[in-house]
């Protein structure tokens, strides 16, 4: 059994009786019921995953962001030079971008993967030197990648999730660096939900209204070339795999891997944005309850986020109208998980702390 296989296979359905033992806990804690919102279903998605009540605390966090280029760039979608991908990626390893000030901030370790990167990167500490290949084709004129391209990546994601693991990590954390990486991620996203490139597709780092119109008609183009999404089979009907070698990035690829392997060793996966948005809906598509791992960071202003996380069912923790990937929004959104789990580990319950509560009839015992 292969790598991929291996971990597909090990990924299990939620552990039900330790959701309901989650919901009961919750129910007994010292505060009105539903009184934390969405943040009452973390802990509970998290007994499921991990089979135990309360859930253990998902700390110490580990962020890895994915890097790689994109043949589409040719296309004109970015106003930004395809070198930025790897001058940021020495600008994360000098600690010098946001991730690392948010990382900081959370005390989360920030590991860099070049999966694809259009250039070579010297060793550094910090970077995994992964590339499958220097940036996918282009994937308007015909397959961004080869199946094995697809697969190799994926096992770099699976190997980076089990390593960090390995290290102590208790809770992942996606990023990714890649210019024009949007672009595949809306193909993917389309692919996959059968919405409209014009639903998905939005504004990246910020262009203009020529190139988000040129941008959505490459997708269109792309789309169309692949046959995506066949007639009447959008969804689970689609081969994953295929999917990510026609119009994917090998940071999707090894995103999804990352997701899989994070569902197969327990581990809970705060997803960023678009990008890895795209990737767990990939993942999902290989093995649908590795999402019973994931935990939607945040909303990024990319429409195809929000579509993305309707079709998965997954509730972003925070909607500040963030664009930047990296990890980012996942970083903004974990003292959120940690704090919802740390809620049933530490808050009292009535009995234990001698308050009466309010009884079905409204009256307090």
């Amino acid at each position: 059994m292969n790598l991929i296989d291996e971990t597909v296979a090990a990924v299990r359905p939620p552990d039900e009786a330790a959701m309901r033992d989650a919901r009961a806990h919750q129910a007994r804690l010292t505060k009105p019921p539903g009184s934390l919102g969405v943040l009452e279903d973390v802990p509970v998605r998290l007994a499921g995953l991990t089979g135990q009540c309360p859930p253990p605390l998902p700390e110490p966090a580990a962020v890895a962001v994915f890097a790689a280029d994109h043949g589409v760039h040719a296309q004109g979608v970015s106003p930004w030079p395809q070198e930025v991908t790897a001058q940021m990626v020495a600008n994360f390893l000098a600690g010098g971008a946001v991730v690392n000030a948010f990382a900081g901030q959370v005390g989360a370790t920030v590991t860099v993967v070049d999966v694809g990167v259009a250039a070579d990167l010297d060793e550094a500490p910090g970077l995994r030197r992964r590339k499958i290949a220097y940036g996918t084709a282009d994937l308007t004129q015909g397959p961004a990648m080869t199946g094995e391209q697809v697969r190799d990546a994926m096992a770099a994601g699976i190997e980076t999730a089990r390593d960090l693991v390995g290290g102590g990590a208790r809770c992942l954390l996606t990023g990714d660096m890649g210019i024009a990486n949007t672009t595949a991620s809306a193909a993917l996203i389309a692919a996959f939900t059968g919405l409209p490139p014009e639903r998905v597709t939005g504004r990246g780092t910020g262009i203009d209204d020529a190139t988000h119109a040129r941008k959505v008609e490459v997708v269109r183009t792309a789309l169309t070339r692949h046959g995506l999404p066949p007639a009447g089979r959008a969804g689970g009907g689609l081969d994953p795999f295929d999917v990510l070698a026609a119009v994917g990035g090998l940071e999707h690829a090894a995103l999804a891997g990352f997701v899989l392997a994070a569902a197969a060793l327990r581990v809970p996966v705060v997803l960023d944005g678009v990008i890895a948005g795209a990737a767990a809906l990939a993942a999902a598509a290989i093995a649908p309850d590795a999402l019973g791992a994931c935990v939607a960071g945040h909303r990024s202003a990319e429409p195809g986020h929000s579509a993305t996380v309707e079709y998965l069912g997954l509730r972003p923790l925070v909607d500040l109208e963030l664009r930047l990937g990296e990890g980012t929004g996942a970083l903004l959104a974990l003292p959120l998980v940690q704090g919802a789990v740390r809620v049933l580990h530490e808050v009292a319950t009535f009995d234990s702390a001698g308050v009466s509560e309010k009884g079905a009839d409204g009256v307090t015992t």
